[in-house]
């Protein structure tokens, strides 16, 4: 007999400075694990399995995205189970929302827009408490030129110089569908910088570090050490430039994800 199953959409979100990223590793402490080991808990031990919307690297957070439950045998409570979740969650994990879906769904292969952010400040130090969520530059930046160079990331273009370690086989055309650098408005806290920037980044679809060596290279242009002209080459597929600069995973945060 063929065993019923379940399946549900649950909308969540997570710091994620103190995890080595969203997929489970031995010996590590990862943010898939503590959503495991709470379902698993919460679950009374039921069979279930969880896939999420996309990976995370270590220190990444995440505002705002989606994992699916599969479950099998018993369906849930939405209501109970929605509150068990969040009580029982680490503190720095939270669900947002449950809804039930079904097996034609896939998170996976579900057409998405996945919008990325990136925040920094330069300048004088700024507080310790802010180190989850931007990195500090010492040196003075060219914000006016980051921004410029911001705006040759949008379109269709080949990003094989932004793929990390790419492989002959690595798709590495791609579209970014937005991409701006300006003064951040949409994180703040008494205890950030009185100016800090982010670049903000959307499209369908990433590759591993694709983000952090864009955030490198604006940097770089923003300390003087390269130009417009190279960033221009960079996107060239008879070009093969190597980027060596990724900039450090914590002012990384995916902050929004849409289902098409």
């Amino acid at each position: 007999m063929q065993r019923k199953k379940f399946f549900y959409l649950i909308e969540l979100q997570y710091l994620g400075f103190r995890y080595h990223g969203w997929q489970k590793q031995p010996d590590v402490l990862t943010v898939e694990k503590m959503v495991e080991r709470t379902l698993s808990y919460i679950l009374d031990r039921k069979r279930f399995k969880v896939i999420a919307a996309g990976r995370t690297d270590a220190k990444v957070s995440v505002n705002q995205t989606y994992i699916e439950l599969f479950l099998e045998e018993t369906p849930l409570d939405l209501e109970d189970f929605f509150t068990l979740l969040n009580q029982n969650l680490p503190q720095d994990v939270r669900a947002l929302s449950i809804k039930e879906t079904d097996a034609k769904f896939n998170i996976i292969q579900h057409p998405k827009v996945k919008e990325y952010i990136y925040l920094f400040s330069y300048g004088e130090k700024f507080h310790p408490f802010c180190a989850p969520f931007m990195i500090h530059i010492s040196e003075e930046l060219n914000i006016a030129e980051m921004k410029k160079a911001a705006q040759l990331f949008e379109g269709e273009h080949d990003f094989r110089s932004y793929c990390y370690k790419p492989t002959p086989k690595t798709e590495t055309r791609g579209t970014i569908i937005h991409c701006e650098l300006k003064d951040n408005t949409l994180y703040t806290a008494n205890f950030f910088p009185e100016k800090s920037y982010m670049l903000q980044v959307k499209g369908e679809g990433f590759k591993r570090h694709q983000i952090r060596l864009m955030m490198g290279v604006l940097l770089d242009i923003g300390k003087g050490k390269i130009d417009l002209e190279f960033i221009k080459r960079t996107l060239d597929p008879k070009e093969d430039i190597k980027l060596e600069h990724i900039a450090q995973a914590s002012g990384l945060m995916l902050h929004h994800v849409t289902l098409k």
